[in-house]
């Protein structure tokens, strides 16, 4: 098992990786005492790996709470859902939730986690590559609305995380390709180096072998973890992990989170805003088409699709959380592995940026 601590001072927390750690009952003990806990997961989840979980802390006042599975499903109706579970069960202020799943478990889980009696205790137990990479680390939490993607959250971290890097093999290859795109986002914006070795070890990660996974895991974690100890709240630099993300978001709102996987709108976005930074004379050419070249190579997309009008996504991007004082606030890049937030892309040069990365066939 390798351990990551992210550091926040009274707020900070481990990071656990390993394989078979859901079913470890010494994983679990040294972040569950004997007060109630919720186990918050989802129907496709719940058979694989719940009871594992429960097995884990056998003896312990366990709950479930299982929803349906899907970005839609990160909504009003489940978070209400699941406050009056808590209710209902009169939990006390020390109960521990526990996020059983990927990012939607988790940023629903987390939320309610914050706004139940002001905050209680939750773990993470991130179940897809997304979530073990970025989602469950960081401490954002959120739910969607109609008008866009995380637009109603709160900052609140978690006790612990507990990834098992055995959930990778059940993923579907959608899921994992996926979340290949958050890992390449670190090279992007931390380390020119793990591009390269992202783009020298592809068949490896394609394989999912078992080194490969403990790698980009535990570096990425790693990454991140550098920069939300120096930025817990967004107030500065943890604004780059947003790389992709503007684009990305807009994408999914746009398509109602039925047409791309959140990591699958990222790739796409972050060839977007590569692009945008070469147009802008920030960086050299020549890093967005390798951006492109590796995730295709890893099965991703990367070209925003012929039946999605660009002006469309620039009016979705005006609700975008890094926006401050009606100033549109981009993640871009001035060389691999650095970003910068920029303020000065017009509307134009965004609207160019679109048009370029468009895709030729109107069915892709």
């Amino acid at each position: 098992m390798r351990t990551i601590d992210i550091p926040l001072g009274d707020r900070s927390y481990p990071v656990r990786i390993g394989e078979g750690l859901l079913a470890d009952p010494a994983a679990w003990a040294p972040h569950v005492g004997q007060a109630p806990i919720l186990i918050v997961t989802n129907e496709t989840v719940a058979p694989l790996y719940l009871p594992a979980v429960l097995g884990a802390l056998k003896g312990h006042d366990v709950d479930t709470f299982t929803m349906a599975d899907g970005e839609a499903e990160k909504n009003w109706d489940n978070w209400r859902a699941l406050i009056g579970r808590l209710a209902d069960r009169h939990a006390p202020r020390d109960t521990t939730l526990v996020a059983l799943g990927g990012g939607v478990v988790g940023d629903l889980c987390g939320f309610a986690a914050a706004t139940w009696m002001r905050g209680i205790r939750f773990i993470q137990a991130p179940t897809t590559l997304l979530a073990q990479v970025d989602a469950s680390v960081g401490g954002k939490t959120a739910i969607n609305i109609p008008q866009g993607k995380n637009l109603v959250g709160a900052f609140h971290q978690p006790a612990a995380v507990i990834a098992d890097t055995a959930t990778l093999r059940t993923l579907p290859p959608r899921e994992y390709r996926a979340g290949l795109a958050e890992v390449l986002k670190y090279g992007a914006i931390c380390d020119a180096g793990f591009i390269d070795w992202i783009e020298a070890n592809i068949d490896a990660l394609r394989a999912m072998e078992p080194d490969a996974l403990a790698e980009i895991v535990e570096r990425s974690v790693r990454y991140k973890a550098e920069v939300v100890g120096a930025d817990e709240r967004e107030q500065g630099v943890r604004a780059i992990l947003n790389f992709g993300h503007t684009f990305g978001h807009a994408l999914e709102t746009h398509t109602g989170y039925q047409r791309y996987l959140h990591g699958e709108a990222v790739a796409i976005g972050m060839v977007v805003a590569a692009t945008l930074s070469e147009s802008r004379g920030l960086l050299a050419p020549g890093l967005a088409r390798r951006l492109a070249d590796i995730q295709s190579a890893l099965g991703l997309p990367v070209t925003v699709p012929a039946d999605i009008d660009a002006p469309d996504l620039l009016q979705h991007m005006k609700l975008d959380k890094k926006n401050l004082a009606g100033r549109r606030r981009l993640v871009l890049l001035s060389a691999p592995g650095k970003a910068i937030v920029d303020e000065d892309s017009a509307d134009a040069d965004i609207l160019a940026a679109l048009n370029a990365c468009r895709a030729e066939d109107p069915a892709a």
